[in-house]
């Protein structure tokens, strides 16, 4: 591990210019690349105390043994040369994509003599024009196989395309009539391309336009009474009605926009990109990104432009969820990659917009918890979580039972705990169990309260295991290791319990939740795993579990509370109370409330609605707490 100060440039010595900066490791590998508008005041944060510094920054700064700089003439150069310089060095700091699966794109090849249509998840057919991309290869081929029933364009291999010319016999896809290439021998190449042109101009602009020249077509050959030409134009209608249907209609029809949802927590975000053309949702895209350091919103969009229009030329509208700082510099850059077309980043609060924004960001969520669920599900990620836990916390074996403990409360009032236990890794519901705390000084003696009920059980006979009874008893077994939520004022209060228990043989420690970091009883510095490691997600996952416990057993206790006192009301029973509940939704919102709003619930009357406030608003008896606070969601989830 390196000082920081040993390398640390003098002030005078960095530019206040704009530029790019890198961070290189004891081998010269760079670990890092930033851009900045002022060098000199972005830098000067790296050097700032150790102490004050985000736990990743932290290491980054440690590790590395030297910095260097490269002065550009604006914002835009410094966004260009770090794409470059990201993409030649591949930092370890910096964003990596995890999911770099590739998605499949209807391709047509205008630079051959005859074009053809194909599946594609290639990006450099030289000449070839894109869309999409598709979320599965089957709405590619749905698509094409509608597409050219309304416009018979080639569909086949170049090799098939090539033999059929030389031999003079159409291939085998245009005679069984799925190919309308100059191979079939119906179309000469300069009428193929001329079709192929229709072809792209209707799969670029969803243009309602065609269709309706197609139906006036139809209509004149149905009354030249050319019928054949008719019944072929109608079935081109039908073919173009069906591809307008299965793209929904979203937004007007002059947008062409791509939104991007983005749902992020400490260590990975999930990107959901629609993208919307003509009004309608013509592809959409998601993929994972692993966070090294610790990014906002802003920098996280920043990093998702540069990767997501690396090989795609980007819409003249992108929406996002924050503007990074650098927008400007960021518009000018896509700019480029549209031949100096505008590219216009914004927000969107309300309207059409905005709703599909939050659909995008929902999808986000989703995937993101899909892909945790994946890797929490991983029994070999799982075996190497417990094995790199044992090492990292020096202990004697394995922790194949882990227990998790959080307590909760709200202004002091009912105050809870929690217990959750994982055994190789995974929940083990049936298992969790929950305490109510009567008095209460603070969260440590608390948590040494109920960690003292815990240990008390420890060795009882009583509380093994009922083969008979088919569950296990009032604790089941005895853990190897014991997780508090905090750090190290949590886990002193942990190992005071276990010393005064008299307990052995259970290690304890706690995870501290702004830095994500390891503590271990009397130790001066915590333990540092790997942000991306298995061992740091299966802690987060225990300490998350025992958080959710606690505040759903916190919550409960609040509506028994605010329902009983509802309940003594005359005239109020369980079904007017629960009606009470539901229409506010909350009890701060059902105290605030006027007599009036209150009478407007169904089976509430005027004269019970003025009984209800005032026995809300009534003081507090002597020595007690009211019924609830008015932040009471706020101060729930801020436990």
């Amino acid at each position: 591990m390196s000082n920081p100060v040993d390398y640390r440039p003098r002030p005078g010595e960095i530019p206040t210019a704009p530029g790019v900066y890198r961070f290189r490791g004891p081998d010269r590998r760079v670990l890092y690349v930033g851009k900045a508008k002022n060098l000199r005041a972005r830098l000067s944060n790296y050097f700032a105390p150790l102490r004050t510094l985000h736990e990743r920054t932290r290491r980054m700064v440690t590790t590395a043994t030297s910095v260097e700089w490269t002065v550009v003439g604006s914002d835009i150069e410094a966004l260009q040369l770090e794409y470059t310089w990201i993409k030649e060095f591949e930092p370890p700091f910096n964003i990596k994509f995890r999911d770099d699966k590739s998605y499949p794109y209807l391709a047509v090849t205008l630079a051959d003599e005859a074009p053809r249509v194909m599946v594609t998840r290639n990006h450099r057919i030289k000449g070839a024009k894109y869309f999409g991309p598709y979320p599965k290869v089957w709405a590619v081929r749905e698509t094409i196989d509608l597409m050219i029933k309304a416009f018979p364009i080639r569909t086949c291999s170049d090799s098939s395309y090539k033999r059929a010319m030389d031999s003079g016999r159409p291939c085998f896809p245009g005679q069984i009539g799925r190919c309308g290439g100059p191979c079939s021998g119906r179309v000469s190449i300069a009428e193929h391309r001329e079709i192929v042109g229709q072809f792209v101009a209707f799969m670029a602009s969803h243009d309602r336009s065609v269709i309706t020249r197609m139906r006036k077509q139809m209509q004149d050959a149905a009354s030249a009474q050319d019928y054949e030409v008719a019944a072929t134009l109608r079935d081109r209608v039908l073919a173009l009605e069906a591809v307008l249907e299965k793209s929904a209609v979203v937004l007007p029809e002059s947008v062409n926009s791509d939104l991007f949802g983005i749902e992020h927590d400490e260590l990975a975000a999930a990107v959901q990109q629609f993208i919307v053309r003509g009004g309608r949702i013509r592809g959409v895209r998601s993929w994972v990104v692993d966070k090294e350091l610790d990014l906002g919103l802003a920098e996280l969009v920043d990093s998702v432009l540069q990767s997501a229009y690396e090989n795609d030329e980007p819409p003249g509208e992108i929406i996002v969820p924050e503007l990074p700082d650098d927008s400007e510099a960021l518009e000018q850059w896509l700019r480029g990659m549209r031949d100096g077309r505008a590219v216009r980043l914004r927000t969107a609060r309300r309207g059409d917009k905005a709703a599909l924004l939050q659909t995008a960001t929902l999808n986000a969520k989703h995937t993101l918890a899909v892909y945790k669920t994946r890797r929490a599900g991983d029994f070999v990620a799982r075996s190497q979580a417990l094995a790199d836990i044992q090492e990292a916390l020096g202990l004697d074996e394995a922790p194949l039972r882990m227990e998790g403990y959080d307590v909760s409360h709200l202004a002091g009032t009912n105050i809870v705990a929690s217990m959750v236990v994982f055994e190789d890794g995974a929940p083990k519901k049936n298992h969790y169990r929950r305490f109510s705390i009567p008095e209460y000084a603070d969260d440590t003696e608390a948590l040494y309260q109920v960690l003292m009920r815990r240990l008390a059980h420890i060795d009882d006979d009583q509380d093994e295991p009922d083969p008979e009874a088919g569950r296990p008893g009032k604790f089941a077994y005895r853990p190897n290791l014991l997780v508090v939520d905090g750090g190290q004022p949590q886990v002193a209060a942990a190992a005071r319990a276990l010393a005064d228990s008299g307990v052995e043989g259970i290690a304890v420690c706690g995870i501290a939740k702004r830095l994500e970091e390891i503590w271990l009883p009397g130790d001066d510095f915590p333990v540092i795993l790997p942000r991306t490691s298995d061992a740091l997600f299966l802690f987060q996952r225990l300490r998350d579990e025992a958080h959710r416990f606690a505040i759903s057993y916190q919550r409960q206790k609040r509506r028994r509370d605010i329902g009983s006192v509802l309940g003594e009301i005359p005239g109020l029973g369980p079904r007017r109370v629960q009606s009470l509940l539901r229409h506010f939704g909350s009890v701060a919102r059902l105290k605030a409330a006027e007599a009036d709003a209150v009478a407007e619930v169904p089976g509430i009357g005027p004269v019970l609605a003025e009984t209800i406030v005032k026995a809300l608003r009534a003081p507090a008896p002597e020595g007690g707490v009211p019924i609830e606070a008015p932040d009471e969601e706020a101060a729930a989830d801020a436990r």
